[in-house]
């Protein structure tokens, strides 16, 4: 499930504070029955918003786990490309040069797929970066077929890792928070709000000041879909050892 960070500080803002609304303006058999058991009342809001907070806490460093693994398989993805570019020297001089050229295609198609933003250019680079795939697997294949010996089967092996680095990568930023975790904590988040509305004194009303609430619980929620985000976030996943890499091998600065 793809939650925009956006949409996610919206959604939960609004809902969170008509939920702290209905609270403090409605259920007035709820209200009494909380203004007569003051204490014990209290002791069930603060142990709600307990686990909200722990709720929040474990689903951020989810999504930070998530954040750093893209930012290590971007990195192991750099690393196997630099290494199958360098080992395709190991190859006949004629295949060599075909093989270190669809690299640096292959190359500039991965970069495409990290700046890509609608899923119309994710799609899009998927295909052509399947079809440079090809080409690189049977350009190295059939070098390795024709001239068998270990050095061009250590070309093999390096193209081999360089598609595992690139299914490591796409995996990871496929792999999301699930949608049964957004939900429940968005649950007890508005059964947090609820019962601070209920909580507020007989006669009082709702005030701006409720709002705070929701907004600290919307700020907390944008900031976890942001990171789950790679793309779409203000928090997003640089290629930068790819650029680098890039810059390399074509003598850049």
């Amino acid at each position: 499930m793809i939650v925009l960070p956006l949409p996610a500080f919206i959604i939960s803002f609004l809902l969170l504070s008509g939920t702290a609304w209905l609270g403090a303006t409605r259920f007035p058999k709820l209200r009494a029955q909380a203004a007569a058991l003051r204490q014990e009342f209290g002791v069930i809001q603060a142990a709600t918003l307990t686990l909200l907070g722990l709720i929040i806490g474990f689903t951020f460093s989810m999504a930070l786990d998530r954040y750093d693994q893209r930012k290590a398989f971007e990195s192991a993805e750099a690393s196997a490309i630099e290494t199958a570019y360098r080992r395709a020297e190991l190859l006949p001089d004629a295949d060599a040069a075909r093989v270190r050229k669809l690299i640096l295609v292959y190359l500039d198609q991965r970069l495409a797929f990290y700046a890509a933003r609608s899923f119309g250019e994710i799609r899009h680079e998927e295909e052509v970066t399947a079809k440079t795939r090809d080409e690189l697997w049977k350009a190295v294949k059939d070098s390795a077929k024709a001239n068998p010996s270990p050095l061009t089967a250590l070309a093999v092996a390096a193209m081999s890792d360089v598609f595992s680095a690139q299914g490591n990568t796409q995996a990871s930023w496929a792999n999301r928070i699930p949608a049964t975790a957004w939900m429940l904590m968005l649950a007890i988040a508005a059964c947090a709000t609820l019962l601070v509305g209920i909580g507020l004194r007989q006669g009082s009303g709702f005030s701006h000041v409720l709002a705070v609430l929701p907004l600290v619980i919307a700020i907390a929620f944008f900031l976890i879909a942001d990171i789950e985000s790679p793309r779409l976030g203000l928090i997003s996943v640089s290629p930068g050892n790819l650029m680098s890499l890039a810059q390399s091998l074509r003598g850049g600065p």
